[in-house]
């Protein structure tokens, strides 16, 4: 949703790089860019102003004129005002002192209410809370049926004592779902709230209704990510018509321009509390502002990779295949890689796992570009191989290989490529686990740049001599500029063949894929 906005963005501090000294000029050009791309980002105006302004009073400081580096120190600024308008810190949800605890979810038609409730559902039972859906949208077609279907998928508990479709009383509805709630020892209720498809006195009205008969712990506005200003023009209704405690983002990897986002924490003075980012139940999580305003600059988020990882990963299961690596590199198995790659890919797509590393907006495209199937095909490889092809991949001969190619519907030399990379992996993955670093790195222990091997190097390195004759060195270090020159010419001055630069340089056949 971010990109053009993060593409803009990079191409204003990139102009700054290299200068020593920022003019007023200078900060004056970089504001106006910096304002141009908020704004066509769909950001809403006083936002704008109000981040310009605070951003160039800042500029023009004490704390950029005396930085050791301007531009690092501007973008250090527009990081800590990003995280400004977009709500500051972290906004955690309160939870009733007596249970249960009321969440009550408002919004209009189609902003996304009662899926969103299915992944707050799911979401609140991964923090160890036992939630219940209550479906108090009697008004649209199906409602219901919708979040009961959700509630069912999310592995959550649904309270739907009228069909809907026009029939029953939604405020008795949500009143009669706090007693049920104790009753069965639900610790969270999560009230959805029929919308309208614009604002109006009877949404208002059966809004507050519902409000006032269960005293909501929480009030969550849903509000569609994608619909830009009037994002923010139904959130101030909501806020003087209702009142809200929090807003929640839906649709946020859509591909509008991500203006609703920058603008509403600002404008309504109520911060965004969690943010969906996908269609699958898992795609939710809380919003913070400061990782939000980090992937914006290209800055990455590896906290929240981190997080993932941590959920994938048992400590348990990161213990057993340190273990299992330090005994040598034949301990570790194809049947331990499959487990490894499963476990990377539910921690979700491929793609948006790279995009929360810093510097990847550089390769969006060929990120964007990925194959998620690539993955796939390799489970299929390694699934179609007998047990004890898995533990010994080196007894895999050409029949094997052919066997193994018709029963995962690949061809034969894939097959031999993932075999192949198998053992360079696991010769890494040993080494490194046995403290000897990475291989080919000088100076790291065990990659064949140790302190014998330099001894080895500086020795020959004494063996050519300069002569200690003014004219004679002269005329060798006139040979030696002509002898670089020639090769310059002959070749590349990355050692590579042929006129230009890496012009005719291949990547292998299996880093491909990964460049679109």
């Amino acid at each position: 949703m971010f990109d053009t906005l993060s593409d803009r963005l990079a191409a204003t501090f990139k102009s700054l790089r290299g200068k020593g000294r920022l003019s007023e000029a200078d900060i004056d050009a970089t504001a106006r860019e910096i304002r141009i791309a908020l704004l066509e980002a769909d950001v809403a105006l006083p936002v704008v102003r109000a981040f310009i302004k605070q951003v160039k009073e800042r500029a023009l400081g004490e704390e950029v004129s005396k930085a050791l580096n301007p531009a690092q120190q501007i973008i250090k600024i527009v990081n800590e005002e990003l995280v400004g308008i977009l709500g500051g810190e972290t906004r955690r949800l309160r939870f009733a002192k007596q249970p249960p605890t009321v969440i009550m979810l408002a919004g209009l038609q189609g902003a996304g209410k009662t899926t969103l409730a299915g992944k707050l559902g799911k979401w609140l039972q991964g923090q160890g809370h036992t939630p219940l859906l209550v479906a108090a949208d009697l008004q649209r077609p199906n409602a219901v049926n919708q979040l009961s279907v959700v509630a069912e998928r999310a592995g959550v508990g649904i309270f739907a004592p009228e069909p809907g479709n026009g029939v029953g009383d939604p405020v008795q509805v949500a009143k009669d779902s706090i007693a049920h709630a104790r009753t069965k020892q639900y610790d969270v209720v999560v009230v959805d709230t029929a919308g309208r498809l614009g604002i109006d006195q009877e949404l208002m009205q059966q809004a507050a209704d519902i409000r006032d008969a269960v005293q909501p712990d929480e009030v969550l506005f849903v509000v569609d990510a994608m619909i830009g200003q009037d994002a923010v023009n139904t959130a101030e209704a909501f806020r003087d018509g209702v009142g809200f405690d929090g807003v929640v983002l839906s649709k946020l990897d859509g591909d509008a321009r991500g203006g609703a986002a920058l603008s509403i924490a600002h404008v309504t003075g109520k911060q965004i509390m969690f943010a969906s980012n996908g269609e699958k139940l898992e795609d939710f999580d809380a919003f913070h502002p400061d990782r939000m305003a980090s992937r914006i600059l290209d800055m990455g988020d590896m906290l929240t990779l981190i997080e993932q990882a941590e959920k994938t990963f048992s400590q348990q299961e990161a213990e057993d295949m340190a273990r299992k690596l330090q005994k040598g590199p034949k301990e570790f198995t194809l049947d331990d890689f499959l487990a490894q790659m499963e476990q990377v890919r539910r921690m979700g797509s491929i793609s948006k796992l790279l995009g929360m590393l810093p510097g990847m907006g550089q390769i969006k495209d060929q990120i964007s570009n990925l194959d998620e199937r690539d993955v796939d095909r390799t489970a299929a490889i390694i699934k179609s191989m007998t047990p004890g092809e898995r533990a010994e991949p080196t007894i895999i001969n050409g029949s094997r290989r052919a066997r193994i190619a018709k029963g995962s519907g690949v061809d034969v030399s894939a097959v031999k490529s993932l075999v192949e990379r198998f053992f360079e992996a696991r010769k890494m993955m040993s080494r490194m686990a046995q403290g000897g670093g990475m291989p080919g790195m000088p100076g790291m222990p065990g990659s064949g740049g140790g302190p014998g091997r330099q001894k080895k190097k500086q020795k020959q390195a004494k063996g050519k001599r300069k002569s200690g004759n003014p004219m004679k060195r002269k005329a060798e270090e006139e040979a030696a500029a002509a002898r670089r020159e020639q090769g310059a010419q002959e070749g590349s001055p990355f050692g590579l063949p042929g006129g230009q630069p890496g012009k005719d340089f291949e990547l292998p056949d299996e880093f491909k894929k990964f460049m679109g």
